[in-house]
């Protein structure tokens, strides 16, 4: 196969639990299903928005997706109905953290095989909300094999617009997943890295991957005294988030100059 031409550019999706900020953080945003779908209303979005299934907190919660397909399509056209078109939303994957495993009572390959299933009824019940496919595993040829398990299933990854790469949330600081995401690459897969840290996609040849997410401002935040905007902490506070997100960019030596216009 050959390597693929390198993405113009990168996008990156700043992590928010705070729906508001749809309206007024003049950025992208990345933002759980789980924080918007208790809500009677929604903002209008200014930004371009992503949306997290929030499948690490449903199964480590509880060992199982108590959100049906049906109900996650349901929410996904609400918020597009209600804020505007999203870029994107992932599909329902199942992710192979140990902690994960431990509380499924299942394989790495067992839940291969179920993200692949839950991503072929998502779109069997819409094929025009744009949900995203979600590689997983845990060890490289792990990922490889799920690659070849989709192109099985009937889905090739190399044509779809984005694929996301779970399981790496905690590990992207390493080599290992650095190489991991440029092998995949190699492979012709455009691919958004869940809770990418900058320490390792700076490793990538430029640009490396089309996009990533973080909400690490915010845990990081818990530990900072709050700025003169009144806040106890720096956890909640977007002034924090939006001087992270520039360090973080900072960090990336091929990231496009952040411009407003490369944001909007």
């Amino acid at each position: 196969m050959p390597t693929p031409a390198p993405a113009p550019s990168f996008q990156f999706w700043l992590g928010t639990h705070h729906a508001s900020w749809l309206s007024t953080a003049g950025v992208p945003l990345f933002i759980s299903s789980r924080t918007l779908a208790p809500r009677k209303s929604f903002p209008e979005a200014t930004v371009p928005y992503a949306i997290d299934s929030a499948g690490y907190t449903e199964l480590s919660l509880y060992g199982e997706w108590r959100t049906s397909p049906a109900e996650y399509v349901r929410l996904l056209r609400r918020y597009r109905d209600e804020m505007g078109p999203m870029a994107w939303a992932s599909s329902q994957d199942y992710m192979n953290e140990p902690d994960v495993l431990a509380k499924t009572g299942m394989t790495v390959q067992q839940h291969q095989a179920l993200t692949i299933e839950r991503y072929l009824e998502l779109r069997t019940l819409d094929a025009d909300l744009p949900i995203v496919p979600v590689l997983q595993g845990w060890t490289a040829p792990s990922y490889r094999r799920h690659l070849d398990a989709y192109l099985a299933a009937g889905v090739d990854l190399t044509r779809e617009p984005l694929v996301g790469v779970g399981s790496i949330c905690r590990r992207t600081g390493s080599v290992g997943i650095s190489l991991l995401l440029e092998d995949l690459t190699r492979q012709g897969v455009r691919l958004h890295a869940f809770g990418a840290k900058a320490a390792g996609l700076k490793l990538l040849p430029a640009p490396g991957i089309a996009s990533a997410d973080s909400l690490a401002w915010s845990y990081g935040g818990r530990y900072e005294r709050g700025c003169s905007e009144g806040h106890q902490t720096e956890a909640n506070c977007i002034h924090a988030a939006m001087r992270w997100r520039e360090r973080y960019l900072d960090g990336l030596p091929w990231a496009a100059p952040d411009t407003p216009e490369a944001a909007a």
